[in-house]
């Protein structure tokens, strides 16, 4: 393997930051879940490089400090993150599992079409944007729920917009869904930033966040705690997925 392979940096630079991460009092994952992020890393970096490796960065960052957010309060009142918020493997691939597969499906296609046809350059656009957008929607998904939980002054069950206590499953407040809104804008900016997406792929991207966070609440208030086998990080996964779909069907139509 060449040394200026993107997958040789990719295994080297995790590596380190992980080993770095490990030995760091303070934890933002477990063991098991730093783990599973080194192999996101490496996909992530390996397929798209630095670019979409500082959005998936800005990603976890924003979204490990909003679970801190009020955090005595939602201790107390029972309804904060498992671990103080420490995530594991799950939490792991349900938030970036479609982030993982837009990226290695960018590689795969590289490998098995003319990359510079103009089919091939198309399906990369429109992979990256569903990247960006299954991020943007889980750190909308994230943002609006703890700060729903912290700062909600009233929450209001989605299918019947009655209110009910902080954390319930399918609750929105107004204060959660406008940070969950700054959220998405801010990370598609972020991807904007680096050139990952187009100026008009930010507003496709917070388009595509709503739109799959609204059908999360749906799912949480009808279905979730119904079905022993629709777990959370299901959830999270189906979620980034309907976002990322929104997004590349969006793409498509407009790019």
């Amino acid at each position: 393997m060449p040394l200026d392979s993107p997958w040789l940096i990719a295994v080297l630079l995790n590596t380190g930051l992980i080993a770095i991460a490990l030995l760091l009092p303070k934890k933002l994952l477990t063991t098991a879940g730093y783990l599973n992020a080194w192999l996101l890393g490496v996909i992530v970096w390996g397929a798209l490089g630095w670019p979409a490796y500082a959005t998936i960065l800005f990603y976890f960052f924003v979204g490990s400090a909003v679970t801190r957010v009020g955090m005595a309060q939602k201790e107390s009142a029972g309804i904060a993150e498992a671990r103080g918020g420490v995530r594991g493997p799950g939490n792991v691939w349900g938030s970036a599992l479609t982030a993982a597969v837009c990226a290695a499906s960018i590689t795969l296609l590289q490998l098995w079409t003319a990359a510079e046809s103009a089919r091939a350059l198309q399906w990369q656009m429109l992979l990256v944007l569903g990247f960006v957008a299954s991020l943007s929607t889980k750190l909308s998904d994230t943002t609006a729920t703890e700060v729903g939980k912290a700062y909600g002054q009233r929450t209001f069950l989605i299918t019947t917009l009655q209110p009910v206590p902080r954390g319930t499953e399918g609750a929105v407040s107004l204060e959660g869904t406008l940070a969950g809104i700054v959220s998405s804008l801010a990370l598609a900016a972020i991807a904007w930033g680096v050139g990952l997406i187009s100026l008009v792929g930010i507003g496709i991207c917070a388009i595509a966040a709503f739109v799959a966070t609204t059908i999360e609440s749906l799912i949480g208030a009808t279905v979730e705690e119904k079905l022993a086998w629709l777990t959370h990080d299901l959830v999270n996964i189906i979620n980034t997925t309907i976002g990322a779909g929104v997004a590349i069907g969006l793409g498509w139509l407009i790019l």
